[in-house]
């Protein structure tokens, strides 16, 4: 599950155990499709999730920056804020292949996600608060 991506945040694993590198990677390997991360894979009522959860690409933007990928969590972030409407406002999910949102719409979960995770990117944030990450 991708909320497994949040253990760093409430103290549970430091973000550069090896365990936790491992577990990142593991859930882009089974969660990702193309870029964006699906809450989970496994078929459920809806059938088989075809759209991806953003505040689970937000997580794993968090968690890329803490486990040392910086570059990569901050590609994509930008590439997430691209999907963003005409007034900035993100929906629950979005398509990962055309870049539609689907979905809830405005999403709290979204857009507490980007700032979060913009946050945690910004240089004038990395002491503090958000020293663990």
């Amino acid at each position: 599950s991708a909320a497994l991506l949040l253990l760093p945040g409430i103290g549970v694993i430091a973000p550069t155990d090896p365990r936790f590198v491992a577990t990142v990677e593991a859930i882009e390997r089974h969660l990702a499709r193309d870029g964006m991360l699906l809450r989970y894979s496994a078929p459920d009522d809806f059938g088989t999730p075809r759209t991806a959860f953003l505040v689970c690409s937000f997580w794993l933007v968090d968690a890329l920056h803490g486990i040392g990928r910086k570059d990569d969590a901050r590609a994509l972030f930008e590439r997430i804020l691209s999907l963003r409407n005409h007034v900035g406002l993100l929906s629950e999910d979005v398509d990962p292949r055309t870049g539609r949102l689907w979905g809830n719409y405005p999403q709290t979960y979204s857009q507490v996600g980007l700032i979060l995770s913009a946050m945690r990117l910004s240089r004038s944030w990395e002491e503090g608060f958000w020293r663990a990450w």
